[in-house]
C-alpha cells in the first residue's frame, strides 16, 4: 500500500515546499501540508489553481510523473471569448505549439462549473465574454493547456486542474487535502530492497566410466 494526498492548489502558490526566492518569497506548500517525507507527484503552475497530487512512495510518484506513462489531465478553463466549434476541434486534433504539435486531446464546451471565487478575481471585461472548456490532455509541458488556448486565438483567462487519472477534486476546497491509500501489487515498496536469487554452483563434472581392457 502507499499513501498519497490529494490536494487543492489556491492560486499564486508554489507546487513545492520552498522558494528559491529569498526576497519577497511565495507562498509554499508548506503553509498547508505538515507530512513528512511528502513530495509532488508532477507540478502545478503558480497562477493555475485545483489538483496536485503527494505521495511519499517513489515508485508511485514516478508512476504519476512520468511522461511515459501518459497519464490524463483534466482541465477546466475559461477562456477570453466565445469559443467556436471550429476552436474545440482545433484542440481535440492537436495544435502546433513552438515546440512541436501536441498529442490529440478530448475538447468540450461545458457550462461555468461551481467554483471557489478566485483571489484577485478574474479580471472582468463587459464588452469581452468568456467561456469555459475541459480539456483533457495526456501530455505535461510547460503550460500547455495555457498555450494550446492562444494558439487556437482564445487565451487562457482561468485555469483549474480538475482531474489526474482516477483521482479527482471532489469537492476539495482550496488549501483543502485528503488522503488515500493506493494499492500497487507491481510495485516494490519504498523499504523493500530487491531480492537476490543466490547464484547456483556449477555442478562436478562426472569422470566417464572406463571399462577395463578385456584379457
Amino acid at each position: 500500500m502507499a499513501d498519497i494526498i490529494l490536494f487543492n492548489k489556491p492560486f499564486q502558490v508554489l507546487s513545492q515546499f520552498t522558494d528559491e526566492r529569498a526576497n519577497n518569497p511565495r507562498p509554499t506548500l508548506a503553509e498547508w501540508i505538515k507530512k513528512p517525507d511528502f513530495y509532488p507527484a508532477g507540478r502545478l503552475d503558480y497562477d493555475s489553481e485545483g489538483l496536485l497530487l503527494l505521495t511519499n512512495h517513489g515508485p508511485l510518484q514516478h508512476r504519476i510523473a512520468s511522461p511515459q506513462n501518459k497519464m490524463p489531465k483534466t482541465y477546466w478553463v475559461q477562456v477570453e471569448g466565445d469559443i467556436p466549434n471550429q476552436a474545440i476541434s482545433q484542440l481535440s486534433k492537436g495544435v502546433d505549439l513552438k515546440d512541436g504539435p501536441t498529442r490529440p486531446a478530448k475538447a468540450q464546451r461545458i457550462e461555468p462549473p461551481s467554483l471557489w471565487p478566485r483571489i484577485p478575481p478574474v479580471r472582468y471585461r463587459e464588452t469581452v465574454p468568456t467561456s469555459w472548456i475541459e480539456l483533457t490532455i495526456s501530455e505535461g509541458r510547460n503550460r500547455q493547456v495555457r498555450r494550446m488556448t492562444a494558439a487556437v486565438g482564445y487565451p487562457t483567462l482561468r485555469l483549474i486542474r480538475y482531474q489526474i487519472g482516477d483521482w479527482t477534486l471532489d469537492k476539495l476546497q482550496p488549501g483543502e487535502f485528503r488522503i488515500e491509500q493506493v494499492h500497487l501489487p507491481d510495485a516494490p515498496t519504498a523499504n523493500t530492497k530487491p531480492t537476490r536469487r543466490p547464484h547456483p554452483r556449477p555442478s562436478k563434472a562426472r569422470r566417464p566410466h572406463r571399462r577395463s581392457a578385456p584379457k
